[in-house]
């Protein structure tokens, strides 16, 4: 990284970050004549990783102003419906694909590639990265890196993650703002020995959720996710891929459907993700120059549209800067606006792992008949409505219009 000076445009900004939240702020500031840097510890942009959906005309508008919207639907899933089965295969009840990809799904890498490749000729990426600290003056803050040069910023924003290294820096040690809801989730990919095609096959013991599915892109390789109860925080090596798949094959082992050969084919994958279904609780979000956006502040995890809630964070936090010319009234402005949306998205977060990993057979059995009657014709109006409510729950102001930029060139 090359040191910078302050141009008439606008702030000079840093973002940690690069999966969803931190390009999509940084394609909104630039429009907005900010001059926006981006750090990522990965060497390169992350690609593939989970299904991400979003729901609801707030999505769409923000996705919209984003001048994303056409491209994430011309590269969406079209998922189909999950169907639920017992240990036999033989199905229990089957969700509609609404209900679980929303109105457009995406691959996470697939959107953080849209929006970086919107973004890049008006937004300096620094990949293979990371702040190590940060010093604030009263009139900008400093920052210096594990491999650049230090540089000098008017803003920091952390968009790094549930496991955020800005609010380390700013804020603490996570273990003050984690809230753990009891269940972790784990994800890798095997041989589609089910010859699943843009469908999924879920099956439940008691504590413990595992999903089969294939979304289209390769017809030979299968995804697995698992999702499976907890009480305590488990103590583990967050970067050790051995002590994943052990830890895993223990949880599961002993049990029915295709988890046999779901667990061999485990010991053969390099690339296992794990993290605990938790979030980030904070009275604010903001201090001093440095602010937190999506995961990293307040996300949702999973089953409470986590990446919707992050772009509609970096929405409103472009447009409350662009609004603004004190930091301060714009940071607090944000936070006021998106704190109620935030909570209403984790709340409704909290309901994924009973949903997926439900307690016992009874509570198996109970979900099962719950959702089988949601789907029926008389109650499939009111599933809709259930999964967009909290989606929708924020009033979005009319932001000051952006520059358009110049067409993204080809590299």
């Amino acid at each position: 990284m090359n040191e910078q000076t302050r141009t008439p445009a606008g702030r000079r900004v840093l973002i940690s970050g690069a999966s969803i939240a931190g390009p999509a702020l940084a394609l909104a500031l630039s429009r907005h004549g900010y001059q926006v840097t981006v750090v990522e510890k990965a060497p390169a942009l992350r690609g593939g990783g989970f299904a991400v959906d979003f729901r609801g005309a707030v999505h769409r508008t923000v996705l919209e102003d984003l001048g994303v919207w056409e491209e994430v639907n011309r590269h969406q899933t079209h998922m189909g419906e999950q169907t639920f089965v017992d240990e036999n295969g033989t199905e229990q009840m089957r969700l509609d694909a609404s209900f679980m990809s929303g109105d457009v799904e995406i691959f996470r890498g697939d959107l953080s590639r849209i929006l970086y490749e919107r973004s890049r000729n008006n937004v300096e990426y620094v990949f293979g990265d990371s702040i190590t600290s940060l010093t604030e003056t009263a009139e900008e803050i400093h920052a210096t890196f594990e491999r650049s040069a230090p540089r000098t910023f008017d803003l920091v924003v952390g968009a790094d993650g549930l496991h955020s290294n800005v609010r380390r820096l700013a804020f603490g040690d996570e273990s003050q703002f984690l809230h753990h809801l009891g269940y972790y989730v784990a994800g890798f990919d095997v041989p589609n020995h089910l010859a699943l095609d843009r469908t999924a096959r879920w099956f439940n013991a008691p504590g413990r959720g595992i999903c089969l599915n294939n979304y289209g892109r390769d017809p030979h390789t299968a995804g697995v996710l698992m999702v499976f109860a907890a009480e305590q925080p488990l103590v583990y090596d967050r970067h050790d891929t051995a002590q994943h798949k052990r830890l895993l094959a223990e949880r599961y082992a002993g049990l029915g459907w295709e988890v046999p050969r779901i667990l061999q084919a485990l010991e053969h994958t390099d690339d296992v993700y794990l993290d605990a279904v938790a979030q980030i609780r904070m009275d604010r979000c903001s201090t001093g120059r440095v602010v937190l956006l999506g995961d990293a502040g307040y996300g949702a995890t999973m089953g409470g549209m986590g990446t919707g809630l992050a772009v509609v964070g970096a929405h409103v936090l472009a447009g409350e800067l662009a609004t603004h010319t004190d930091h301060r009234t714009a940071f607090a402005a944000y936070e006021a606006r998106i704190r109620k949306f935030a909570q209403g998205c984790q709340k409704t977060a909290g309901g994924a792992g009973p949903m997926l990993a439900p307690a016992t057979t009874g509570r198996i059995r109970r979900r099962n008949r719950i959702y089988k009657a949601l789907n029926s014709p008389l109650l499939a109006g009111y599933l809709t409505r259930l999964t967009v409510k909290s989606a929708t729950d924020i009033e979005l102001p009319h932001y000051p219009r952006p520059t358009p930029l110049a067409p993204v060139s080809a590299r």
